[in-house]
């Protein structure tokens, strides 16, 4: 099988090494310099280090008008860039004739209406015609480039798409299922990167496992609910792109956006917490437009407007924790 990459980033290229056992791999970086260090190195040394690159892995560069050219042989075509990136690249692809899967997670920031989209939704507009999905599902991107175990959620209303993330990425180390609730599995990889940046903070400010647990659960509520708005089934939200990702997200270490949580408890800046990780924290970027989103729908996120709140230096750490135990009691449905 012949794949394509897109985006030299940490994922990327884990994914990349991951898939280079079994498939015709190539990985693709917007930079010609950064594409000539992977070769020569054989290492990803800002984004993955450590990790030796398999010598079958072709590395290329290119603009993105030249694209369609080399996604004409492949079997399938992954983007591995940020959510920012989306777009871009979903135009240079339009008239891809092979399968094309996303691993960005989030909303896009608003472009022309009051609200981001979601992949599937960016897709609808720029590439109705493109065969697509997302791969997605609690995964750190070094432990799958060390072989770990990892299990994976391959989403799109069509079933080749499906199977053809199946049969490219499905290992003894990677397990991959199949789901065709792609609004679900895009929003769970949305939200979950805001939930991190909560549970962070809760765990820097030291406020014990019983707040982490609460705030996790009451979490995936505020997930779910602005899933059911947004055509999403619920069971999807207790599968590997949203209770699974959670608490990947939420509670390892690994995560950047958890991270940044953590460094906002300790008294640092949102900058100086962007600037240590190195990486993008796509919950920093996308926290606004998920509350967005959820509020021209109408849906209650408690969780997700605090964060707001704090990002935007309306409230301290401490002052989003009051404010959310302070809420009226409820009904926990």
């Amino acid at each position: 099988m012949k794949i394509l990459l897109l985006g030299a980033g940490a994922w990327g290229t884990a994914l990349a090494a991951s898939a280079a056992a079994r498939h015709q791999v190539s990985l693709w970086a917007r930079n010609p310099a950064q594409a000539a260090a992977l070769r020569s190195d054989r290492e990803n040394v800002r984004y993955l280090p450590g990790i030796a690159l398999p010598a079958s892995l072709a590395l290329l560069a290119s603009t993105p008008a030249e694209l369609p050219a080399l996604c004409a042989d492949a079997d399938l075509v992954v983007i591995a860039t940020p959510m920012a990136g989306l777009r871009g690249l979903l135009q240079a692809l339009r008239g891809c004739s092979a399968p094309v899967a996303w691993l960005c997670k989030g909303f896009e920031a608003p472009v022309s209406g009051p609200y981001g989209l979601l992949g599937h939704e960016i897709r609808a507009e720029v590439a109705p015609s493109l065969r697509a999905g997302a791969l997605s599902g609690p995964s750190f991107a070094l432990e799958v480039a060390r072989g770990q175990p990892t299990a994976l959620v391959a989403a799109s209303p069509q079933a080749p798409v499906r199977e053809a993330l199946v049969e490219a990425f499905h290992s003894p180390s990677v397990r991959v299922y199949a789901n065709d609730d792609l609004a679900g599995v895009e929003v769970g990889g949305a939200v979950k990167n805001v939930l991190a940046i909560a549970t962070g903070l809760c765990d820097g400010l030291d406020l014990g496992l019983n707040a982490r647990a609460a705030l996790i659960t009451r979490g995936l509520a505020e997930m779910t609910r602005l899933g059911l708005a947004l055509g999403a089934r619920a069971d999807t939200f207790m599968g590997l792109s949203g209770l699974g990702d959670l608490v990947l997200t939420a509670t390892g270490d690994l995560s950047r956006n958890r991270q940044v949580g953590l460094q906002l408890a300790c008294g640092k800046s949102l900058q100086q917490a962007v600037d240590s990780l190195g990486h993008v924290a796509e919950g920093v970027y996308c926290a606004r437009t998920v509350v967005q989103r959820a509020a021209h729908l109408g849906v209650e996120m408690p969780i997700s407007r605090a964060v707001v709140d704090l990002l935007d230096g309306r409230l301290q750490p401490r002052q989003a924790v009051a404010a959310l135990m302070g809420r009226d009691a409820t009904s926990e449905r």
